[in-house]
């Protein structure tokens, strides 16, 4: 085989067979296919598409490069993924409720890159907090405590951490089969059975419309069913922020306040739905039954007990949780109904402000960030706080177009936009 025919079969719009896939994969896995005859192939997939064989013979190559995690020992195991979005802390929530519903999640989390944050950044906000454990510790964990969240496996399907890194840089993400494979081949090779897929759609998200996300739900179902893994989306609104804190420690902070029951909101409601289908999934119970759980849980405290019980399992400290020095507030020269809050404008602020990275190099402030003091459809008169920045820098540009407020309340915003089987 030359990966030249196959960069023009590609390019000419024609099927790439499971022996073609297999000899891309292997071959750039050796160096022996270089990074510009990789990028010439992403790009003519991310242009022409792929056929569902072809996606499932690129997702079955990319898991096949390293190893997998075998999880069979702790039972009824359930995983959850978020394709990402501004302030989306519901692992740190949905874990510790799962778990104290007697359902196990086992978890590998990645870092934040641009204005999306990362799971294992919020948690090692945390003083002493460790996401490094190995895969005996990991499982001697779950199968323990019911709740684990460690730094991703650079063993796990390491093609696809070699072509994410490539297709970062070539203007090749935002393709549905290349997304669909690349979670998937992780989760798969994660030891993942039963699956709950957080699928963000706004400006805040990849994906930016609901034609779009379903596609890419209906596509990671299917790869699901193709290696017997029973996947459920949710397709979710990332065109607003999630709950009110964006920023790593900020966000410990609010995960706190939800699972001490003090907070109500879009966050909250997000992660009893998410919640809910993991115990559903993980259980074999009706949704109505898991949500009576997940509330009980809730209410009683024995989902933050939990939250505490992880939280040391990982030697962590959430006592110490790190301030910045500087604390400005944003104040409002509108009066009128907020309408919209813009979350690109809001994670690419808070990147800014030190709480987030441009590349993997840079190193985070964990303090940095934002509070929102208002949420949508709130009334706001001229001088009310609409943000509190939290920094310790002395420089940083503030857009003066992240709130919408008008006279008009709208009502039309939905924060899940369908669920997925």
């Amino acid at each position: 085989m030359n990966i030249i025919e196959i960069i023009n079969k590609k390019r000419l719009k024609m099927c790439l067979s499971d022996e073609e896939i297999k000899y891309v994969i292997d071959e750039y896995m050796e160096g022996n296919i270089a990074d510009y005859q990789m990028s010439s192939l992403l790009m003519a997939i991310c242009i022409n598409g792929m056929s569902d064989e072809e996606i499932f013979s690129l997702t079955k190559y990319m898991t096949l490069s390293g190893d997998r995690l075998d999880l069979s020992s702790l039972g009824n195991v359930v995983d959850k993924h978020s394709t990402g979005g501004v302030g989306d802390k519901t692992t740190m929530i949905i874990g510790p409720i799962v778990a104290s519903c007697g359902v196990k999640v086992a978890k590998m989390s990645g870092r934040g890159l641009g204005h999306t944050g990362g799971t294992i950044d919020k948690l090692e906000s945390i003083p002493g907090f460790t996401s490094e454990l190995s895969e005996e510790e990991f499982i001697r964990q779950v199968n323990n405590v019911g709740f684990a969240d460690v730094c991703q496996n650079n063993d796990l399907a390491p093609a696809d951490k070699k072509i994410y890194a490539l297709r970062d840089v070539t203007g090749t993400v935002e393709s549905i089969p290349l997304i669909a494979s690349s979670i998937m081949s992780k989760k798969i090779a994660s030891g993942a059975r039963k699956l709950v897929i957080d699928v963000k759609v706004g400006c805040g998200a990849l994906v930016k419309n609901i034609e779009d996300a379903t596609k890419l739900a209906e596509l990671m179902i299917k790869i699901g069913k193709f290696n017997n893994i029973e996947v459920v989306c949710v397709l979710s609104n990332m065109d607003i922020p999630l709950g009110n804190n964006i920023g790593n420690a900020l966000e410990v902070e609010e995960v706190i306040d939800i699972l001490k029951n003090n907070k109500q909101g879009n966050l909250r409601d997000l992660c009893i739905e998410l919640a809910s289908l993991m115990v559903s999934l993980g259980l074999g119970i009706d949704h109505d039954e898991a949500l009576n759980r997940v509330l009980e849980n809730l209410s009683n405290g024995k989902a933050y007990d939990k939250f505490l019980e992880f939280v040391k399992a990982q030697k962590g400290d959430i006592t110490k949780l790190p301030q910045a020095s500087n604390k400005i507030e944003i104040r409002s020269d509108k009066e009128g109904y907020l309408n919209n809050i813009d979350a690109l404008k809001l994670g690419e602020l808070s990147m800014s402000l030190g709480a987030g990275r441009s590349n993997m190099k840079d190193k985070i402030d964990y303090t940095a960030g934002i509070i929102l003091n208002k949420n949508i459809f709130d009334y706001v008169n001229i001088g009310d706080v609409l943000m509190t920045i939290y920094t310790n820098k002395d420089n940083y540009n503030i857009p003066d177009d992240i709130f919408d407020i008008s006279n008009t309340k709208n009502n039309d915003i939905k924060l899940i936009y369908k669920v997925m089987r």
